[in-house]
């Protein structure tokens, strides 16, 4: 069920991933309309691709607020460009925070589709994951989705928690906050104490044979 919390959450991901979309592209030599276009793409990404899967229209033709919440984002990045510039970690905190917000209303729009809870976890990953690789890409980065870092298991986690709470009867607002702080934790947790995945690595070359 689509509630009011989940509304905001939608709001607050939609900002706090164009900020992230915003952040990146400043250091790419953007112009100010590039990186309302960067912010937009990080922040309706995600959603659209879950919107196309799920065989519906992407929610952005319907409502033209995060149009508008994308302009509020970049017009804060210019105001307080000094502020968010000057922190070293604002494009991973924002990224986070959308990652985790995000997967929560994939998950409640997949819920409201009828779908089985593991589609509604892959769904939740795919909003809260997929625009920031669409993001990356545009700019030319490897997109943290397929870096070493946990990034796509982390809304896997998110997910779980949701279902669990669901399980036990949890209230809705609550289910979604444990949920998409779960998320958060687990991003931040992962980064600060350096916890990853192992890496795919080539196979060791055998040595050239004389002919």
């Amino acid at each position: 069920m689509y509630t009011n919390l989940t509304f905001f959450l939608d709001l607050a991901g939609t900002f706090a991933f164009a900020i992230s979309g915003i952040r990146m592209a400043s250091g790419k030599q953007i112009d100010w309309f590039g990186a309302y276009v960067m912010g937009l793409v990080t922040a309706i990404g995600g959603g659209t691709v879950r919107d196309l899967l799920l065989d519906v229209s992407p929610f952005w033709m319907h409502d033209e607020k995060y149009f508008l919440v994308t302009a509020v984002a970049l017009l804060a990045t210019l105001l307080f460009k000094e502020q968010v510039f000057k922190w070293g970690n604002t494009l991973f905190l924002f990224d986070t925070i959308g990652l985790g917000l995000f997967t929560i209303v994939g998950i409640t729009k997949s819920i409201d589709a009828g779908l089985s809870f593991w589609v509604c976890i892959v769904m939740g990953t795919i909003t809260g994951s997929v625009g920031g690789v669409i993001r990356d890409i545009l700019l030319n980065e490897v997109p943290l989705l397929f870096r070493k870092d946990i990034y796509a298991l982390a809304c896997v986690a998110g997910g779980i928690v949701y279902f669990a709470c669901r399980f036990l009867h949890m209230a809705t607002g609550v289910t979604e906050l444990m949920a998409a702080l779960t998320v958060i934790v687990i991003r931040l947790i992962a980064v600060k104490f350096h916890i990853h995945l192992p890496q795919m690595r080539p196979e060791r070359k055998l040595p050239e044979q004389d002919n």
